[in-house]
């Protein structure tokens, strides 16, 4: 049985305020500011070295940072603790792995040891888990034999079931074909319209930020810009960057 879809609700929003991060001497971020609502699709664009990544890390906070980060009722301003969901860049697996998608989730989501025998109630939350990615076929399926879209699949699925308000996916359909791609970017899609929750999508596939994201970050060490797609791609700091522009609405 699948778990209860809910809707956003569009009462939330996360303020991102100040955040830098200095390695050494260097400033790999300075000073990002970002708001975003619950419900909305957001996408991190910018060239290589821009400080996509970094971000991400700042935000799950595995990098020591300046700023701070607020999740807040928009109606009185009433503070609120950030959950926060993540899928990795990359996931190092071994393809002759035995572990299967059930043992991945009950030994990472439930903390379960997978050499204990899994009871009928267990296995009916692992399907509740996968149920939202309609991946419950893959349950059986061992890890290493995964497409890079179903792979995908189950990463969300474990990124979603503590029901976090932030997901954060940082180029996660890096190696995935054309194809899955799309896929991938369709299921996000659906995901930000019937769950409580906002979402910041680290990028390069242009072409799928242009048609799905609702808005994009042009990144650059700092927010050059933060508008919707349309916006973003006609800009000068867009043609700066990547060499072209947007010359009508998309």
């Amino acid at each position: 049985m699948a778990r209860k879809v809910i809707a956003p609700c569009g009462f939330h929003c996360i303020k991102i305020n100040n955040l830098s991060v200095t390695v050494g001497k260097q400033a790999i971020l300075e000073d990002v500011n970002l708001h975003i609502h619950c419900g909305t699709f957001t996408a991190v664009i910018g060239h290589n070295g821009a400080g996509k990544s970094t971000l991400i890390k700042a935000i799950l906070g595995e990098v020591p940072s300046e700023g701070d980060i607020e999740f807040k009722l928009k109606k009185d301003g009433a503070s609120l603790d950030l959950k926060i969901g993540y899928v990795p860049q990359h996931l190092a697996i071994d393809k002759d792995t035995p572990m299967s998608v059930q043992d991945m989730i009950i030994s990472y989501g439930f903390k379960y040891p997978v050499f204990l025998p899994v009871s009928k109630k267990l296995r009916e939350k692992v399907l509740e888990i996968l149920a939202p990615l309609n991946a419950e076929d893959l349950i059986d399926k061992t890890i290493g034999t995964l497409s890079g879209g179903e792979l995908q699949r189950v990463l969300l699925s474990l990124a979603l079931m503590d029901a976090p308000n932030l997901l954060l996916l940082d180029e996660p359909v890096s190696g995935v074909d054309a194809g899955g791609v799309e896929k991938f970017y369709k299921l996000i899609d659906e995901l930000k319209m019937h769950h409580d929750l906002a979402i910041i999508l680290v990028s390069h596939d242009l072409e799928y930020v242009r048609k799905y994201a609702d808005k994009v970050v042009l990144l650059d060490k700092t927010v050059l810009l933060a508008d919707t797609p349309g916006v973003v791609f006609r800009s000068k700091e867009f043609e700066n960057m990547f060499g072209t522009k947007e010359e009508s609405d998309v």
